[in-house]
C-alpha cells in the first residue's frame, strides 16, 4: 500500500483531507466536495421514477497532477498504471493536462500504449494553445473536451495564462472536432453564465462538475444543479454527463434518473490505485456495480 496524500477514509467525502490543496481536498474548507457526496441521497427520492433508466457508463475523470495532488512519485508511472487499471476495471477513459505539458503528453502515452482512445480534457487556454493539444492527441481521442471550469484555479490560470471562453472559442474547436469526426464536450457547467455557453454552442456532451469540489465556483453541488438544469442542457446538448461525489450504485442510478447518460469518478479510483495497485480499480468499481460504498 502506498498511502500518497490520500487518508484512505471508510468513506471518501471529504472530511479527512480539509483543505487540502495541493492534495486530494479543495477550497471552501471542502464544503462543495462534502455536498457532492451527500446530495445524491438527497434527490435520490425526488428523482424521476422510471425503472427503465438503466446504470449510466461510467468513465474515469481526468485527473492531472499526480506529485502535487495524488502524491504519486512520478507522473508517467500514475498515468500508465490509472490508465491500465481502468482498463481492467471495464470503465470509460480519460485523460486531462496542465503544466508542464508532460502531464498532457504522459497521458496520451498511456493511451496509445495501451491501444487505447479516451476522452480528452484540455485547460482554457487560448484557443491556439488549445488546437495544438487537440493535434497531439488526435490518435487517442474519441472525444475532445474543454475544462472551462478549471479557469477557476487561480494559480493555474496565472501561471499558463488561461481564458474565460466565450462562445466564438468554443464554436470555434466545435468545429475543428467536427472536422475531425469527433464529439465536442464543455466540461465545468455549474454556473448561470454556463448554461448560456450551452445554448449558444450546442456541444455534443455537457459535463456537470464542480471540479470535484476543487476550485472557487458557487457553492453548491453537482447533483443539486443537474437536478435544477439536466433537462435545459439535454435539449442544447447531445448528452449530459456529471462528475462530483459519485459513491456507490445508488448515486450513479440517481445521477441516470436525473438525466446523465455518463458519470465520472476520480478520488475513490484514485484512492483504490494508492491502497491496491491498478488491480485495485477494479475491485473497487466491482464494489460499486454491487451497491457497496465506493470508500
Amino acid at each position: 500500500m502506498f498511502q500518497g496524500k490520500c487518508h484512505f477514509c471508510d468513506v471518501c467525502d471529504g472530511r479527512g483531507c480539509l483543505s487540502e490543496l495541493p492534495g486530494m481536498g479543495g477550497v471552501f474548507d471542502n464544503e462543495n466536495f462534502m455536498r457532492n457526496c451527500a446530495d445524491w441521497s438527497r434527490y435520490a427520492s425526488g428523482s424521476v421514477d422510471d425503472s427503465s433508466v438503466s446504470l449510466p457508463r461510467i468513465r474515469l475523470a481526468p485527473i492531472t497532477g499526480a506529485i502535487q495532488n495524488v502524491g504519486y512519485p512520478d507522473e508517467k508511472s500514475f498515468y500508465f498504471d490509472l490508465i491500465n487499471g481502468a482498463i481492467a476495471a471495464e470503465v470509460g477513459l480519460s485523460i486531462g493536462d496542465g503544466h508542464p505539458d508532460e502531464k498532457l503528453r504522459f497521458g496520451i502515452e498511456a493511451l496509445a500504449n495501451a491501444g487505447r482512445s479516451g476522452a480528452v480534457f484540455i485547460k482554457p487556454y487560448e484557443n491556439r494553445k488549445i488546437l495544438e493539444r487537440m493535434e497531439w492527441a488526435a490518435p487517442v481521442s474519441e472525444i475532445v473536451g474543454v475544462d472551462i471550469d478549471s479557469y477557476a484555479i487561480v494559480t493555474m490560470r496565472n501561471l499558463v495564462n488561461l481564458q474565460k471562453k466565450g462562445v466564438s472559442d468554443l464554436l470555434e474547436l466545435k468545429a475543428r472536432a467536427a472536422s475531425e469526426g469527433k464529439p465536442f464536450a464543455i466540461k465545468g457547467i455549474f454556473r448561470p453564465e454556463d448554461l448560456e455557453l450551452v445554448r449558444e454552442v450546442r456541444p455534443d456532451i455537457v459535463v456537470v462538475s464542480n471540479h470535484g469540489g476543487r476550485v472557487e465556483t458557487l457553492r453548491g453541488s453537482s447533483a443539486e444543479f443537474l437536478a435544477r438544469h439536466a433537462a435545459e442542457l439535454a435539449a442544447c446538448s447531445g448528452e449530459v454527463w456529471v462528475d462530483g461525489g459519485i459513491r456507490t450504485r445508488a448515486d450513479a442510478e440517481t445521477a441516470g434518473r436525473l438525466g446523465a447518460k455518463e458519470v465520472m469518478i476520480g478520488r475513490p479510483l484514485i484512492s483504490a490505485l494508492l491502497r491496491s495497485g491498478p488491480d485495485g480499480i477494479r475491485e473497487r468499481m466491482c464494489a460499486l456495480v454491487g451497491d457497496s460504498v465506493l470508500a
